[in-house]
């Protein structure tokens, strides 16, 4: 296979990348896959699919992913962050004042 030809540099295509992941106060870890550019929120929403309404109940707030424990922005890409396959990462609802 030839390398893509152009005027600018080549990119890569999107790579698959396992997480493991907890979703606010649910008791078990999750693998869960998804690529290098997806988002944070994008991430949130992977997690909480398997967990929200399930184990944990949903809540009508934001989601958001800390990762090596910051707190990443919601366009923050998954390489952007430096995630490597198998890293945690923990998402929780956003909620003002902390109520839950």
């Amino acid at each position: 296979m030839t390398p893509p030809t152009g005027t600018g540099a080549a990119r890569q295509a999107p790579a698959v990348v396992p997480l493991n992941a907890v979703f606010a106060d649910d008791f078990v870890q999750i693998l869960v896959a998804v690529t290098t550019e997806d988002t944070a929120e994008q991430v949130a929403r992977a997690v909480a699919q398997h967990v929200e309404g399930k184990r944990v109940r949903a809540l009508p707030h934001p989601k958001v992913v800390f990762h090596n424990g910051r707190r990443l922005a919601p366009d923050t890409t998954v390489a952007q962050a430096g995630m490597e396959p198998l890293d945690h990462v923990r998402v929780e609802y956003d909620i003002p004042g902390g109520e839950r």
